[in-house]
């Protein structure tokens, strides 16, 4: 019982410093308009580098599509690609950019 009593207690002291240190803290200062420039370029940067990834991966399925319908297709079964819901909402803004939307989606196996 004691024991618990004095983790308990030790917690709140060190909870309660913590708090105290945080407190005394100064606040950050304001950003630049040259600090500003530098966030806005580095969010841009994040945005394309993600936008890259997300394209890639739409090719990487793509191929193992393709090449899941071309195994299948060799042992004689037809396969029928399904859009999967996150091809319209994917697709969207990209025709909304006048982009042409990438034809990606799950592949179902057809009915014997």
């Amino acid at each position: 019982m004691t024991t618990t009593l004095r983790a308990l207690l030790a917690a709140g002291i060190v909870a309660g410093s913590f708090g105290l240190a945080v407190a005394k803290l100064p606040p950050a200062p304001p950003m630049d308009d040259k600090a500003k420039a530098a966030a806005e370029e580095k969010k841009a940067k994040d945005a394309a580098a993600a936008e890259a990834a997300k394209a890639q991966q739409a090719r990487a399925e793509d191929r193992v599509a393709a090449r899941y319908i071309a195994e299948q297709k060799a042992k004689g079964k037809t396969i029928t690609p399904q859009m999967g819901p996150t091809t319209v909402a994917a697709a969207a803004p990209a025709a909304a950019k006048g982009a042409a939307p990438a034809a990606k989606g799950a592949v179902a196996p057809a009915k014997k």
